[in-house]
């Protein structure tokens, strides 16, 4: 029973609704703050923030790419893009599975095994929550005096990114969901670079929020991912929306604009989102990846057979 209520796509549709309730009386109870820092932003600051957080997102499809290079699956960008930014739009879908599917179905089409994807996405959430927590963690003392213990989660981040770790990890979620392990373990060196276009990533998805007066950047910064990580935590609501926002005037609690921050961030990260999307199904999507005629060849064109693909070395791709 209690399993089909938080499974249930109407539970959690209930549960957006009270989160974005909760959102509506918070704007509501700070009305005249929150109207006048809206009247006040410039037009300008929010393009620049659209373009702060287009390149950020841009960045994180480069850590995605590599990756999936790494795990045996080398891509080009546009194919990349294509399956990450089309397939994440499922995110916005009641339910918990529909991101998954989506990037899986088109990773399918592009050479890549559906666990090899499966394991692409969830590596990739792992170290963007990891990054966002150091970063949260690092400028705990300046977004938060009374949250310095948060210091004490970077070494534990640290460790958990070990690649051994992280496969170890997810091998285990594998494991309880009764799929077959990983074939590999992410080498070091893909791991780094991943987690270099990761925190570039975050460099600009932090500038945004400075850009929309969100005070010092480093605060804007540490708060921003202190507020994404929260919402992304927040599994059982739909793309944690209004959990994020609210996290985020928390965090901002010293700005006076900082719930009008909170929505228009949410807005600007739909509309990149959406134009990442178009950008790379319409234009820069119509490539198909170096590995496709490998797996069509082993699986059948269109199969969704597990057989990893390999280089001619036998080893995975990089």
């Amino acid at each position: 029973m209690l399993t089909r209520l938080r499974t249930s796509p109407w539970v959690r549709v209930l549960l957006a609704l009270v989160a974005l309730a909760f959102l509506g009386w918070s704007v509501a109870a700070n009305w005249d703050d929150t109207s006048k820092a809206l009247a006040d932003m410039s037009v300008w600051s929010v393009v620049a923030a659209l373009g702060a957080v287009l390149a950020g997102q841009q960045c994180m499809l480069m850590a995605w790419r590599r990756i999936m290079a790494g795990l045996g699956t080398p891509m080009r960008v546009g194919v990349a893009g294509r399956i990450m930014f089309v397939g994440q739009l499922g995110k916005y879908i009641p339910g918990t599975v529909w991101a998954y599917a989506a990037m899986m179905e088109l990773g399918t089409r592009h050479g890549s095994p559906p666990r090899r994807t499966f394991a692409v996405i969830s590596l990739g959430l792992v170290i963007n929550l990891g990054v966002a927590l150091t970063i949260a963690a690092a400028t705990a003392q300046q977004a938060f005096a009374e949250a310095r213990w948060l210091m004490l989660l970077i070494p534990v981040i640290i460790v958990c990114l070990h690649p051994r770790v992280l496969t170890w990890g997810l091998n285990l979620a594998l494991r309880l969901a009764r799929k077959e392990p990983l074939e590999s373990v992410l080498p070091g060196r893909a791991l780094l670079v991943a987690v270099g276009w990761t925190a570039l990533g975050w460099a600009c998805w932090g500038l945004h929020v400075h850009l929309l007066g969100g005070g010092a950047y480093l605060l804007s910064t540490g708060a921003f991912a202190f507020a994404w990580a929260t919402g992304l935590l927040a599994f059982f609501i739909p793309s944690g929306i209004g959990v994020r926002e609210g996290a985020l005037w928390v965090a901002l609690g010293s700005v006076p604009a900082a719930l009008a921050i909170g929505i228009v961030s949410r807005l600007v990260f739909t509309l990149s989102e959406l134009i990442m999307a178009a950008a790379y199904f319409f234009v820069l999507g119509r490539q198909r990846s170096s590995s496709t005629s490998t797996y069509d060849d082993q699986n059948g064109s269109g199969s969704t057979a597990l057989t990893p693909d390999r280089s001619s070395s036998g080893t995975p791709g990089s």
